[in-house]
């Protein structure tokens, strides 16, 4: 099997209007980030809300994007499931679909004991018909220590992975030297993209990066030119990936802002499962227009009519800047 590495999208759900999903708008997204070049697809992950849906559900969106996807690119199945038999039940439909591995937190809600984490994913690792990647995530489960890591990647080849959304960096860094000599396959991805550079530069695989799924292109430029060995790009990106999520990360409830920037690239998302609260809907409103401002000056001009700002450019005198030159001729190179 080829080793995971690169930029894996965790995308939206789209749903209807009755808030199911949006199978259709589901596959045409699937479609547009694999035509957009990205590396790999990751549903079921904390932008998709997987924990929102249903298990049949969750099963649904693996199995419309495995479709859709036609085996062009590996998929990297959330199965995040609130106990064993569950996982394993999503892993043989996984595996069935033609996944690359499936992702599974430590165990969530209830506290349990380190060596009950690592002796989870041990029954998992034995049993499961399909490569696993751990995820780690203490904001929301059980911690895997580094300790544990470490045991689980030398005892258990099917364990062949691990995604860090942990936000620490210096755990990155000790996950890379604890596994990385003894088995340089076991891929360490990182799950937040304000850090995808700095972890590249260290010797990480990728990450599952949120914002793939609102900017491929430029997310996707940051990994190639990285391979390149084009590092002044890389920073240039990585510092615009940090206005986007920053912006995106405090509209409403997360992952609202996410769905904010899918739809201003023309995809229709839906309402969210979790109900706006009296002033949640004004924020995203704000954010959504920062949004718009902020693909504009990157290129992206279907976002430009719900900036202001760019607005403003047609309807009076403006002094203006390389970014919005760079906008301008691209959406009249567009439009020709």
């Amino acid at each position: 099997m080829s080793p995971i590495q690169g930029v894996y999208c965790p995308n939206i759900v789209p749903y209807n209007a009755d808030r199911s999903i949006n199978e259709a708008e589901l596959e045409r997204m699937t479609e547009w980030l694999v035509e957009k070049g990205i590396s790999g697809l990751y549903p079921n992950g904390s932008t998709g809300e997987f924990i929102r849906l249903s298990f049949e559900e969750r099963l649904r969106v693996v199995e419309i994007m495995a479709r859709a996807n036609r085996g062009r690119v590996p998929i990297l199945a959330g199965a995040a499931e609130a106990n064993i038999d569950l996982v394993l039940e999503a892993a043989r439909r996984y595996a069935d679909l033609g996944c690359r591995a499936i992702s599974v937190t430590g165990p969530y809600y209830y506290k349990v004991k380190p060596e009950s984490v690592e002796y989870y994913f041990r029954e998992i690792a034995a049993k499961s018909p399909i490569d696993v990647v751990l995820y780690n995530i203490p904001q929301f489960s059980n911690e895997i220590t580094v300790e544990s890591v470490q045991r689980l990647a030398l005892d258990c080849p099917r364990i062949v992975g691990i995604k860090d959304s942990s936000r620490d960096m210096p755990r990155f860094l000790n996950t890379l030297h604890a596994v990385k000599p003894q088995r340089p396959d076991f891929a360490v991805l990182v799950g937040c993209e304000e850090i995808l550079f700095p972890t590249l530069m260290m010797g990480g695989d990728g990450g599952t990066i949120a914002t793939s799924g609102v900017v491929p292109e430029v997310v996707m430029r940051l990994y190639k030119s990285f391979l390149k060995g084009d590092f002044d790009t890389c920073r240039d990106i990585q510092l615009k990936l940090l206005d986007i999520i920053n912006v995106m990360l405090q509209a409403g409830n997360f992952p609202d802002g996410f769905r904010s920037g899918v739809e201003l690239r023309g995809f229709k998302t839906g309402e969210p499962r979790q109900p706006l609260g009296p002033t949640d809907g004004k924020t995203v409103e704000q954010a959504r227009e920062v949004i718009a401002c902020l693909l504009a000056d990157c290129g992206f001009s279907e976002a430009a009519r719900y900036c202001r700002r760019h607005q403003g450019a047609r309807t009076g005198p403006k002094t203006f800047n390389r970014l919005d030159v760079e906008s301008i001729v691209r959406e009249v190179i567009r439009d020709l």
